[in-house]
Order: C-alpha cells, then sequence, then structure tokens
C-alpha cells in the first residue's frame, strides 16, 4: 500500500436526492466510497478530497457558498486530510494536485468519485498521462442517463461504457476493481 493515496472526487450534495444534478445509484457509490475512505484512514493512508466549486456562466449546480456544492456527509473530511478545489472535470487542471502528490510521493492513485464519465475520467486520463497507475472503485462511481441525437442512453450503460474504456488495451488508463478489498 506504499506511495497510494486515495482521490474522493466530487462526491457533493447536488449529486443526490434533492440536489440540482442527481446520479443514479449516487447515495450507493457514496457507501462504497465511504468503505473506502474509512479503509485508508484506518491504515494511515493520504486522503484527498476532490471538491468542484463551478465558476462558469450558466452553471448550475456546485454553485460558490451554496449546500450543493459541499462535500456530502457520507465522506467528510477530516482537518489532516487534503481538499482540493477545482473548477474543471480534470482534477490536476488549475489546482495543486499534482505538486501535493509529488511532495507526498505517491504514485498510484485509488479513485472514487462523481461523475464516473466526466470527472473521473478525465481525472483519471490525466493521471495516466502524468505517471500514475491508477485503480478505480467501479461500485464508488456513479453517473446518469445521458442524451445522444435524441437517444436516452442509461446510466448503467454510461457507467459501464467509460470504465470499460478506462481498463481498455490491458487496464491501460486503469485497473477497475469491484470492491475496497481489491487493490
Amino acid at each position: 500500500m506504499k506511495n497510494r493515496a486515495l482521490l474522493i472526487i466530487d462526491i457533493q450534495n447536488d449529486y443526490f436526492p434533492g440536489g440540482k444534478m442527481e446520479l443514479a445509484g449516487a447515495e450507493p457509490a457514496a457507501n462504497n466510497a465511504k468503505k473506502a475512505l474509512e479503509y485508508f484512514r484506518k491504515n494511515n493512508l493520504p486522503v484527498i478530497h476532490i471538491k468542484h466549486i463551478a465558476v462558469n456562466e450558466g452553471a448550475e449546480f456546485f454553485l460558490p457558498d451554496t449546500s450543493g456544492a459541499e462535500i456530502h456527509s457520507s465522506v467528510s473530511p477530516k482537518n489532516d486530510e487534503k481538499i482540493i478545489i477545482k473548477h474543471f472535470p480534470n482534477s490536476f487542471r488549475g489546482t495543486d494536485l499534482l505538486e501535493y502528490l509529488q511532495k507526498k510521493r505517491i504514485k498510484h492513485l485509488v479513485i472514487t468519485g462523481m461523475m464516473t464519465d466526466v470527472c473521473v475520467d478525465s481525472t483519471v486520463r490525466a493521471a495516466f498521462d502524468l505517471g500514475f497507475k491508477n485503480t478505480v472503485i467501479e461500485n464508488a462511481t456513479a453517473t446518469r442517463d445521458r442524451v445522444l441525437n435524441g437517444q436516452v442512453i442509461k446510466a448503467a450503460e454510461v457507467q459501464s461504457s467509460f470504465l470499460a474504456g478506462m481498463s481498455a488495451l490491458g487496464n491501460l488508463y486503469a485497473e477497475i476493481v469491484s470492491d475496497v478489498g481489491s487493490f
């Protein structure tokens, strides 16, 4: 487990029932992310919380100074855990995430979060490009239905497709595991 850190990406209130951008399976995904968080805490391993704050014109969720933008209570950070604020899907863009990981000599990221096909995917691919080994806990991620050319693509299909893409070519971008004990 040496040189590993847990990345919890955007598990924020707006993605849950009653939020402004509800995801399919947000609660089970958050509960599984909580299990990973508990494991990392128990083993004194680094935990990094990524929090998206929308600053782009026309944004409808994760707005500054709203309860929807707050990290969900299931994965609330402790005082000694790093919180990184981002404004783009890629958790490295415009943040100090890379410098923090380098300072801590982290080489392997265990990734949970939301949305699988946006912020999780872009962060995983960027991390690969920066030389990190990645593991994604599939049941600790979530997304929502998408529409393409008038056709609804169900969240489960989007989820499976993006995870398959991350693990294509022999786990090129990330190894996909089914639960906390698999990494």
